[in-house]
């Protein structure tokens, strides 16, 4: 039932995949083309879609898949597989803690649990304002710099919770307390 439920979704969506006359479209067909619309390049073809339209949408997606002939389930299992593909719009700036072992071992819940109270979401949301997306990810293969927080793309070593907060908050200036 709730496979049939999301098939009935992507159909809807399949309509407003991408409106005709966008150039990022024609920016994105050409790239298929170059890879010769061969499913072995998806993770290419996601990273060019995600650069053009800033993430990849249910649309885009099935859009991706009937372009490269694969099923709607391999190129959404791709997209949920990786933490750099995002499905949903990101803030102006991102914060993503490390939750893998070495990370986690060395306070990152903790590190995340104060982010979240500060900033007033929880990991994978966005601020109501769109300033930040606070993010997490398995691993970031820093462990020798454990734990480690990503600040807008730059990798940040040995963090604490006071330390992450104090980084976010210019971020957050109207949020919390």
């Amino acid at each position: 039932m709730l496979l049939t439920e999301a098939r009935r979704k992507l159909e809807r969506k399949k309509a407003a995949a991408a409106p005709r006359g966008d150039k990022r479209l024609v920016i994105l067909d050409t790239f298929m083309k170059r890879q010769q619309f061969r499913g072995d390049a998806l993770i290419e073809v996601l990273h060019k879609a995600q650069e053009l339209y800033g993430f990849l949408d249910d649309g885009l997606l099935l859009y991706v898949a009937k372009a490269l002939k694969l099923p709607p389930s391999r190129v959404y299992g791709v997209a949920t597989f990786y933490h750099f593909f995002t499905l949903k719009p990101q803030g102006e700036h991102t914060c993503v803690v490390c939750l893998g072992t070495a990370c986690y071992v060395k306070g990152a819940d903790k590190i995340m649990a104060a982010i979240e109270q500060r900033a007033g979401i929880k990991a994978g949301e966005t601020t109501p304002d769109n300033k930040l997306s606070l993010l997490s990810a398995r691993c970031i293969g820093a462990c020798g710099i454990a734990p480690a927080v990503v600040y807008d793309g730059t990798v940040a070593a040995k963090q604490t919770a006071e330390g992450a907060v104090a980084k976010v908050q210019p971020w957050l200036s109207s949020h919390g307390s």
